[in-house]
């Protein structure tokens, strides 16, 4: 017989959500466990001899952690499924023999690395901001450029919803109205890049994002994914 474990635990690696979300969805009954529904917490479970549904849906736990870094195309929606029916994630996973879980989001004119797993406590822990996981952009931009643009991005930017500071910037190309800037930040506020540049009247034409932690875009070709090995994962983990 396999150990017994918390099944909150087994939800949030089986990807249904962070351990934390599914707490809440065990107190509103909407899990079963061989058929009765379970509300209390702390219940222990055989992932390997129970029969565990989520909202009437038996759902498939993995003894193998999965962490995959995918090159998201822009024109796709950073979710599983879309009630639109415009593209999206799961259009790309959908003969994956298990339930994925992105972590975080890229909007949707925006391409580049988007990491998904099949652990909701891996994933809640690499898209939190308090973790502070950096992310790298690539990232072209028009318009007259101030000589101390660097310095203004650094020192920070104040937006609508609080101040933004970028952690790096590199200047990779300019000319006269437009510049190719590599940049680092520790956040991840819908569109913030864009509403950044567009406070200094500088509109983004291009964005890839090319790097979470540790984990590089390199030459994935937008539309594939690579399994991440686990010294790369270790590596992340680790990452301040």
């Amino acid at each position: 017989m396999s150990e017994l474990v918390r099944l909150q635990k087994v939800l949030a690696e089986a990807g249904v959500a962070s351990r934390r979300a599914c707490e809440e969805v065990i107190a509103q009954g909407r899990v079963r466990v061989d058929g009765r529904v379970v509300r209390e917490m702390g219940v222990k479970v055989d992932p390997d001899m129970a029969k565990i549904e989520v909202d009437g849906e038996e759902i498939r736990v993995s003894q193998t952690r999965t962490l995959l870094a995918f090159n998201k195309p822009a024109g796709v929606v950073s979710a599983m499924s879309d009630p639109q029916g415009r593209p999206c994630l799961g259009d790309f996973f959908s003969e994956w023999p298990g339930r994925l879980f992105h972590v975080g989001r890229l909007d949707f004119e925006t391409e580049g690395l988007i990491l998904l797993t099949n652990d909701g406590d891996l994933a809640n822990r690499l898209a939190h901001p308090k973790h502070e996981v950096a992310k790298r952009y690539l990232v072209q931009i028009r318009g007259v450029l101030p000589n101390n643009l660097a310095s203004v991005l650094r020192a920070g930017v104040e937006l609508e919803d609080g101040l933004v500071r970028l952690s790096s910037v590199k200047m990779l190309a300019r000319s006269e109205k437009s510049a190719l800037l590599e940049i680092e930040l520790h956040e991840g506020r819908n569109r913030i890049i864009r509403r950044l540049f567009a406070q200094l009247e500088l509109p983004v034409e291009h964005l890839v994002r090319i790097g979470v932690g540790s984990i590089d875009l390199g030459e994935l070709r937008p539309g594939r994914w690579r399994a991440i090995s686990e010294p790369e994962l270790k590596k992340l983990l680790i990452e301040k």
